[in-house]
């Protein structure tokens, strides 16, 4: 993907929920306690791309310390938990058999997330010189234009 040559923002005005999930590979060597969880996330991420209608807008990945972790962006709260406790689909399969595998694989390798949920207002973006990322490929992107320029412009507040 090549860069955009313009300055823009993400194209969302609503609500929104951020979902950080992340890994630690605790035990370099003990792969086979690390890979399957480590594998477990692409098939969730492309059965909720697949699906739109379950709520996720879109993912980033990114590498952070100590393992993978992945930025996701959701409609709302409620969709996040519904995928997260919905029995037919990929993420309750996983859960199951990371906590099985944990048993015995002790500290070898740990996951973690955080939720926020973020109300219309107040969250905002720029990008410039990059294709798109992070939010704006999850939602779409407009141009920074008049009125738009600053952060808290963007974001509705007096600067």
């Amino acid at each position: 993907m090549s860069p955009q040559p313009r300055r823009t923002t993400h194209d969302h005005d609503g609500d929104l929920v951020v979902f950080l999930i992340g890994m630690r590979i605790n035990r370099p060597l003990r792969v086979r306690a690390w890979l399957p969880v480590l594998a477990a996330m692409p098939p969730m991420i492309a059965e909720l791309s697949r699906h739109p209608e379950l709520g996720m807008l879109g993912a980033t990945s990114a590498l952070g310390p100590g393992g993978p972790l992945v930025v996701q962006y959701w409609r709302d709260l409620a969709s996040l938990h519904a995928y997260a406790s919905a029995g037919g689909g990929r993420h309750r399969a996983a859960w199951t058999a990371f906590n099985r595998r944990a048993r015995t694989a002790g500290d070898a390798v740990g996951i973690w997330h955080e939720t926020y949920v973020v109300p219309a207002g107040h969250h905002e973006s720029f990008y410039s010189a990059v294709p798109g990322f992070g939010l704006a490929a999850a939602v779409g992107s407009a141009p920074v234009g008049p009125g738009r320029e600053r952060a808290a412009q963007r974001l509705g507040v007096p600067a």
